[in-house]
């Protein structure tokens, strides 16, 4: 069977439902999302909860979804035993501002330093590990939480993760790989869980980020004959090898989520703890990552709950990362916060049924302010982008700047072997003339892709007169809701995000700004004004 972009799907795997489960749910339609408190606080305990973010994995990466250069059991085992969704969407295509909209259910753009990759987390926004704490929730992490960035510089006490849990070490395959021992971590934190307290832990694997050890992927049995290039990769040797390191690293996350989810089981807390499955933003390559293209925005997702959800489903529905942190309190018991942008996803979860379930679910909005700090032409494009069933529409605020950076192609992981990029630049006046320009070259101010037809973006139909409707009602549409949620870029002071701070040691590998952890006046909106100034002016 083939999905709606012509992907290879295997589904088979999701008949194996757990028969007690759909026993107990019968359920033909969504539950009221009203009822969903009411149904468990008076039968069951409240549940554990277990986020596994991997770090920068594209949909559709998973053998979940019939994608067989990849080898992934454990996230199988948590789609076959729950829901795998097909239209699971990241918010910003960035490490920080996409982790921070999980933890807050709000967009990067509400989100003020935290939107932006590598600031700050104003202590301002609450998160849901600090509401479920307050509630009797053992919180904790092991890996990468909310990060890059300085949440102490904002008077916080702990990462808006949790505690971190991190100490415990191994032998990694390669030396590229953490030492991370993620699943033993994962055991200390369940030992300091007070009897009876339900837990909430944050597994942020560091895989598959680069840097890879070039020939990993080969070495562990992987060919690169089998590997399917992206029509946005020139197809040779490296590409394939690259490739290849990338699908190794994602499996070694995989075997990870495997240990930590047999602790559970063995725990006998399986049943009861709700997981979720995901990755941050897409895979660690040119045209992916760092763009709102559908390679960079698309995400695996799977959810397991024994104890509420029925398995062996595939759901459709376009969801967002903003959807998370709202589940966990509904699932908690708890109200979802009202500045929270996103919504549960449990009335769909706890459906007994598969494909399209909720029509109110018609698109997702995305966002990109600078993945560096720097001068005005170092930062690259501002975007927001909205994506339906069919379409992808991206508005970019300053197209007369290099996308990437300039000199072109300069940022893209600068500090990071990288290479398929390096391989794009090195040929960009050959072989690889094609690639570099829908890489790297500049962009209109509008892009519209018809997903069902061109899945990886490479037909831009927003100069074609016959799509001049749909595009002008995706822009509106677009642009209403950000001037709803008071979205700076709409509200004229748009700039603002680039005059955050930056911390960390890619400042010093730009050119441009390098005053590390300061504010960049000149990107102030306004006159030079001081900062309570700018405190009060960009609520």
């Amino acid at each position: 069977m083939r999905d709606e972009n012509g992907m290879s799907c295997r589904r088979d795997f999701l008949k194996r439902a757990t028969a007690g489960v759909m026993g107990m749910y019968g359920i033909s339609n969504l539950v009221p999302s009203s009822l969903l408190a009411q149904q468990g606080e008076q039968t069951r305990r409240k549940p554990n909860i277990l986020l596994a973010v991997s770090d920068d994995q594209s949909w559709p990466h998973a053998s979940a979804y019939g994608f067989d250069q990849v080898r992934t059991p454990a996230f199988d085992r948590i789609a076959g035993n729950g829901v795998l969704f097909t239209n699971a969407f990241c918010t910003a295509s960035q490490c920080g501002p996409s982790r921070a909209t999980l933890l807050t259910g709000r967009n990067p753009w509400q989100l003020k330093e935290a939107g932006t990759q590598a600031s700050l987390f104003p202590a301002e926004f609450t998160v849901y590990t600090e509401i479920l704490e307050k509630q009797g929730y053992h919180v904790g992490y092991t890996g990468k939480p909310w990060a890059p960035g300085n949440w102490r510089a904002s008077g916080r006490k702990n990462n808006p993760a949790g505690k971190p849990y991190n100490t415990r070490r191994l032998k990694p395959p390669t030396p590229e790989i953490s030492s991370n021992d993620y699943a033993a971590n994962f055991e200390d934190f369940i030992k300091d869980c007070p009897k009876g307290a339900p837990f909430c832990f944050w597994f942020g694997c560091h895989e598959p980020h680069r840097n890879y050890e070039p020939g990993s992927g080969r070495r562990s049995g992987k060919k690169p004959q089998d590997v399917s290039v992206p029509p946005f990769y020139p197809d040779n040797e490296t590409v394939r090898s690259d490739l290849l390191d990338y699908y190794f690293e994602i499996e070694w996350f995989d075997r990870q989520l495997g240990k930590i989810v047999d602790l559970i089981e063995r725990a006998g807390e399986l049943d009861n703890t709700l997981i979720v499955v995901t990755s941050d933003n897409g895979m660690p390559f040119p045209r992916t990552k760092a763009t709102l293209y559908e390679d960079g925005i698309r995400m695996p997702f799977a959810v397991q709950w024994p104890a509420r959800i029925p398995g062996s489903r595939s759901i459709d529905d376009l969801i967002s990362f903003i959807d998370v942190a709202p589940t966990f309190l509904e699932a908690a018991g708890l109200e979802p916060r009202p500045e929270m942008a996103g919504r549960s996803l449990l009335p769909i979860l706890v459906s007994n049924r598969s494909g399209t379930l909720d029509p109110e679910r018609r698109f997702v909005l995305m966002g990109k302010e600078r993945h560096n700090h720097a001068r005005a032409e170092n930062v690259g494009y501002p975007i927001r982008a909205i994506r339906t069933k069919q379409y992808l529409y991206l508005r970019n605020f300053k197209p007369q700047r290099w996308p990437m950076g300039d000199p072109p192609g300069y940022f893209c992981h600068t500090k990071m072997i990288n290479p398929t990029k390096s391989h794009i630049l090195e040929h960009k006046d050959d072989s690889a003339r094609y690639h570099y320009r829908i890489t790297y070259a500049k962009r209109s101010e509008e892009e519209l892709y018809d997903i069902q037809k061109d899945p990886h973006c490479l037909n831009n139909l927003a100069d074609h007169s016959e799509f001049t409707k749909t595009k002008n009602q995706l822009w509106r549409l677009l642009r209403d809701r950000l001037a709803e949620q008071r979205d700076p870029r709409m509200l004229g002071y748009g700039d603002i995000f680039e005059s955050y701070p930056v911390f960390g040691g890619i400042q010093k590998t730009i050119p441009g700004f390098k005053d590390i952890g300061k504010y960049n006046p000149a990107f102030w909106p306004w006159d030079r004004g001081s900062l309570p100034i700018l405190e009060m002016n960009r609520d």
